[in-house]
């Protein structure tokens, strides 16, 4: 089911089992709902195929998909994202795994394939690579799909990109964009796991550092705020004069990229865009600087112009590459430019991730519910249910909240002079 992979390491899936049930104790929300799916089994005999980073919170919301009845198989939507332990364990929890730890690129597709080869009704994609690959080589499968959903910024982005060209052939929800979602999950897993990740990585100091954050998005406010918690000096770099002003005004510096690359001491990229860091900025770059990215893929920072301003390359570390350019200087570049979150930690927590995957499986109830009445479009998703998610989430921390009086809801909602 796995290629390339030895399933019969029984030890290897028994640890992937304990670690599951260790990140299910932080996702209370998503055990609600799998609580829910399994009286109520709303995905009954629905075949499911998802590309998603495959780690212990990703089988925590496979798991609660099977409890709702469905038929799930999973890929990985990053090659060096997946935990082998948790990919044997859901083997053994009998959901089709097609991942392993630094598949190479031909392998990874042929991952996407097999998933596909499923025959989906619901699609779950982190980064568009599977709807993308839907669209173009397997486009005789849509006929079956009835939506899917999208994990993060840069699938989203992918998505409303097939949708302005008139492309997208089916209905797909913007998880991203639920509040409980990128408020959180961005911000404060984003924030975490990348400094996390860092540190594995480097063991460095963080205290003192000049860290250039490329993008002032949720991810890069997250990103921000954890390194200045540690004592960094924070310069920003944005293309948006809103999210530059705004960090103006949370107290960091801000500069073009041309200026930072002169100056930063750690640079890490979380725009979703393509070679934020490219040529001309490496070429500014003081000796010992450190790259690192935390967005969808490994194109944020110009890995092959920096390959070409090399006269060599070794792995210095685990996950730590040292270039050593013509003139000296050494730069190093972390976990290959890809997610350093995932790359080299373990990614957000799973009391963030809770949320993000609560709010997946509820998109695909709706969109089993709503089956045959979505255009095919982007969604957001539906306020009903980033609410329940949020009301979960509150109850599962035991906060209670206040409701509105009717005399309340009446005034909010009149327009005649208030008395």
């Amino acid at each position: 089911m796995i290629d390339n992979y030895d399933v019969k390491d029984m030890s290897l899936a028994d640890d992937g089992r304990k670690r599951i049930e260790w990140a299910g104790r932080e996702m209370p929300v998503l055990k609600l709902i799998s609580q829910r799916f399994a009286a109520e089994r709303p995905l009954d005999g629905i075949r499911i195929s998802a590309c998603l980073h495959i780690t212990t919170e990703t089988a925590n919301l496979a798991l609660t998909l099977k409890a709702g009845g469905a038929d799930t198989i999973l890929c990985a939507s990053n090659p060096l994202s997946t935990q082998d332990a948790a990919a044997a364990a859901l083997v053994e929890y009998g959901i089709p795994t097609h991942a392993i730890n630094g598949e190479d690129e031909v392998t990874y597709y042929k991952h996407i394939s097999a998933a596909l080869d499923y025959k989906p009704q619901l699609t779950v994609d982190d980064g568009a690579d599977l709807v993308a690959t839907l669209h173009t080589r397997r486009s005789e499968l849509i006929k079956d799909v009835i939506g899917g959903t999208e994990e993060t910024t840069t699938g989203v982005i992918r998505l409303r990109s097939l949708e302005r060209d008139g492309k997208l052939k089916y209905p797909l929800i913007a998880v991203n964009d639920a509040q409980t979602k990128h408020l959180f999950d961005n911000r404060y897993g984003t924030g975490q796991s990348t400094i996390d990740g860092i540190t594995r990585a480097t063991n460095i100091l963080w205290a003192g550092k000049k860290v250039v954050v490329g993008g002032y998005g949720w991810c890069g406010r997250g990103v921000a705020m954890r390194a200045k918690g540690l004592g960094s000096q924070i310069i920003v770099i944005e293309v948006e004069p809103l999210r530059a002003l705004e960090a103006v005004m949370d107290g960091f510096r801000v500069m073009p990229v041309a200026e930072a690359a002169r100056i930063g001491d750690i640079f890490i990229t979380v725009t979703g865009d393509k070679h934020v860091i490219g040529r001309e900025h490496i070429e500014a770059m003081k000796d010992g600087a450190i790259l690192a990215n935390s967005g969808h893929f490994n194109v944020e920072i110009d890995i092959p112009a920096l390959e070409k301003l090399a006269k060599s390359k070794r792995r210095i570390r685990p996950f730590v590459d040292e270039y050593t350019l013509i003139d000296g200087r050494h730069l190093y570049l972390l976990g290959e430019g890809r997610l350093i979150n995932l790359t080299a930690a373990e990614g957000h927590p799973a009391s963030v991730m809770d949320m993000s995957f609560a709010n997946q499986a509820l998109c695909l109830e709706y969109m089993v519910k709503n089956r045959g009445k979505l255009e095919a479009k982007v969604y957001g998703v539906p306020q009903v249910v980033d609410k329940q998610v949020a009301r979960l989430k509150l109850e599962s921390m035991g906060v209670k909240i206040d409701n509105l009086t009717a005399e309340q809801e009446k005034y909010l909602t009149s327009w005649e002079e208030g008395t």
